[in-house]
């Protein structure tokens, strides 16, 4: 009986048939093709350097790494946005108060950036939220496993790269202002996910970790940038040569309703 519940387990994407001290699964796709799924931090800690020797190995051997996007070059995919309506006239009275007084603590001008477009806000703030938490994109996961299998001459796979992120932000609708809205009604509740998530690197992830992660994301985003692009990933995983790969995608994507381990099952 728990043979059975653990390859139960394993189908709604919760576990690993093999047990990692990081978050990662192992899938075996039709066509000998082995992927070691991996849930990345975009931004992480000086302590989540090096990554693991077990993960290390894991892509020595692996014939490519796959990643959302390579994020290890210098160039901005952000244009020059269209100018927006100040923050104050897309924002309710509470919500912009409540971004003054972020703004306040993270020590950022709300005027330098009051004029764009609001997925570009929400992106701002997050980041500097992670780094007021201590954490920096050379740190982070995606962006090591990229650095070290450049040095190994181990080719680097974009599932989306950047300027197709980009253009997915852009359609968000009344210019990405939900996204905002979002970071500042859950603000404190992303600071603990991301704690969260880093214990997972830190420490070995413990049982049960999945279906106990907060939500930080209204159904409508929901929808867009996770469901959506977790179908995209899925198509381009199952049409990937015979080979073994390691991905490296969001943590966030690894759990709950229509994750990415669970959309990769066979299909009936």
């Amino acid at each position: 009986m728990g043979q059975l519940l653990r390859h139960i387990a394993a189908f709604l994407g919760l576990i690993s048939p093999i047990s990692y001290a990081y978050p990662a699964l192992d899938i075996n796709l039709p066509g000998g093709r082995q992927l070691h799924l991996v849930g990345s931090i975009h931004m992480g800690t000086v302590d989540m350097a090096p990554l693991p020797t077990r993960l290390i190995m894991r892509l020595k051997q692996a014939d490519a790494l796959i990643v959302e996007s390579d994020i290890t070059g210098s160039a901005s995919p952000f244009g020059d946005a269209e100018p927006q309506p100040g923050l104050e006239q897309r924002l309710s009275t509470d919500e912009f108060r409540q971004l003054l007084m972020l703004c306040q603590e993270l020590e950022a001008d709300v005027h330098a950036f009051s004029t764009l477009p609001g997925w570009q806000v929400a992106l701002m703030m997050q980041a500097r939220q992670a780094q007021r938490l201590g954490l920096r994109t050379e740190y982070g996961v995606d962006y090591q496993l990229s650095q070290a299998a450049k040095s190994q001459h181990i080719r680097v796979i974009e599932l989306e790269g950047a300027q197709q992120q980009y253009a997915m932000l852009e359609q968000l609708p009344r210019g990405g202002i939900v996204l905002l809205r979002d970071t500042l009604e859950h603000w404190h509740t992303n600071a603990r996910l991301l704690q969260m998530m880093i214990s997972w690197w830190l420490n070995v992830k413990p049982s049960g970790a999945w279906d106990t992660l907060p939500t930080t994301f209204s159904t409508e985003l929901y929808d867009m940038l996770m469901h959506q692009r977790n179908q995209d990933w899925r198509q381009k995983l199952e049409t990937l040569p015979t080979g073994n790969y390691v991905v490296a995608v969001g943590a966030l994507h690894l759990y709950g309703e229509n994750n990415l381990p669970a959309m990769l099952q066979p299909r009936q």
